[in-house]
């Protein structure tokens, strides 16, 4: 068995992938994303949106990533690991542009593009460490977050300057140039892996779907919940900010300080992986969340503090969920399908968080119903990460 899944894993001509391409798709996975928060009020207010439909604008690429997730392994299957992460920084280039300097019709279109395109990455680049890296899964893991959690930290900083210097939409086109060198570094190994066998897509035993395990569920239930809750926070904390009188530049440094926290508790969980169970990472990383979200209405005025337990949150939770997907697969192709299926139901989950928290802020006026729906997701954080930590049905099978 061990001789026949590596021959099919990696081809005498496939090398592995090297950390530091790893980390350049890494760093372009949020920028596109977390450049929209902080430019929003100046969005809506171009284009004529409430905060509802701004929710809906948002939540785009978090439904673009469940309808596109699913098919990846197919469309890699068919390519190769390489090529399609090679594709998609094209794709993703053009959606950046579109979405600025489309119009209207742009706006709505260039930000699904985007979304499907960041979703491509998101599924094959769990495969990819556990194809090329499998010793060092969870520190790999660490890496590619903190890279990319580095880059959407920078990126929300950046979007209030940016956008004062010129205006929104070059503040959100200007991080397609990113994914054009990302593309280009990544040119070379996708020419070198033209004639190579797919890496990924091997089929699967009769009845061996992973959408018939319950651990593969519960992975997914942790995925969603947690990227529920970054996804609220990063949109809308600088608009919740702004309500309660803070600056949108100054909003802008808190939400670079939320994710630059994440970076250093992200790094920090892989020493809490250790051995076989995961519970204490999984609820761990769960606990500040409901903390920050209580602390963010019970005391605002210490939102600095709060928005820290929130950074130590996201960023460990997002490490744990996708380290998870991972460890909780049994062979490298099933990575690449338990990634397809947890990164679509979740982030088809997540796109309902700022729809529904912007209604909820636009129907009361405030924003205390918002960062209640956030204390109750990481209540339910915390439940799924005892289940999804001791759970052994779905562990590695050693020489898999």
């Amino acid at each position: 068995m061990t001789g026949e899944s590596g021959g099919r894993v990696r081809d005498a001509g496939a090398a592995a992938v090297p950390v530091v391409l790893i980390l350049l798709v890494a760093l372009t996975l949020r920028p596109a994303l977390t450049s929209v928060g902080p430019v929003l009020p100046w969005l809506g207010a171009d284009e004529g949106l409430g905060e509802t439909a701004l929710g809906l604008l948002v939540a785009l690429p978090l439904v673009a990533f469940a309808i596109v997730s699913p098919l990846v392994h197919r469309w890699s299957g068919r390519l190769g690991i390489e090529r399609t992460i090679a594709v998609a920084m094209v794709v993703l280039t053009v959606g950046t542009v579109l979405r600025s300097y489309g119009g209207a019709p742009g706006l709505w279109i260039g930000t699904l593009v985007t979304g499907g395109a960041i979703a491509v990455g998101n599924v094959l680049v769990p495969a990819v460490i556990r194809r090329d890296h499998r010793s060092r899964v969870s520190r790999t893991t660490g890496l590619f977050s903190a890279s990319m959690v580095t880059a959407a930290g920078l990126a929300s900083a950046l979007a209030v300057p940016i956008a004062q210097g010129t205006d929104w939409r070059f503040a959100l086109a200007i991080w397609a140039g990113l994914s054009v060198l990302v593309g280009l570094a990544w040119l070379p190994r996708a020419r070198r892996s033209a004639g190579d066998r797919p890496t990924v897509h091997v089929p699967t035993e009769p009845g061996d779907s992973v959408w018939r395990r319950p651990t593969a569920w519960l992975v997914t239930a942790y995925m969603g919940v947690q990227s529920t809750s970054f996804y609220i926070l990063v949109n809308w904390l600088p608009s919740i900010e702004q309500a309660a009188g803070i600056s949108l530049s100054v909003a802008g440094v808190h939400l670079l300080i939320y994710q630059v926290v994440g970076v250093f508790a992200g790094m920090a969980v892989p020493l809490l992986m250790r051995g076989e169970s995961q519970t204490t990472a999984a609820v761990g990383s769960a606990v500040p969340m409901v903390i920050a979200a209580a602390g963010l209405i019970l005391a605002p005025q210490l939102a600095v503090l709060w928005i820290f337990c929130a950074g130590v949150a996201s960023g460990a939770a997002l490490v744990v969920a996708l380290s998870l997907i991972a460890l909780r697969s049994r062979a490298e192709h099933e990575t690449a399908r338990l990634s397809g299926m947890a990164q679509s139901v979740g982030y088809g989950f997540a796109a309902l968080g700022p729809i529904v928290t912007g209604y909820l802020a636009q129907r009361t006026g405030g924003w205390e119903a918002s960062l209640l729906v956030i204390a109750g997701l990481g209540v339910a954080q915390v439940i799924i990460g005892f289940a999804v930590g001791r759970d052994r049905s779905a562990r590695p099978v050693a020489g898999r």
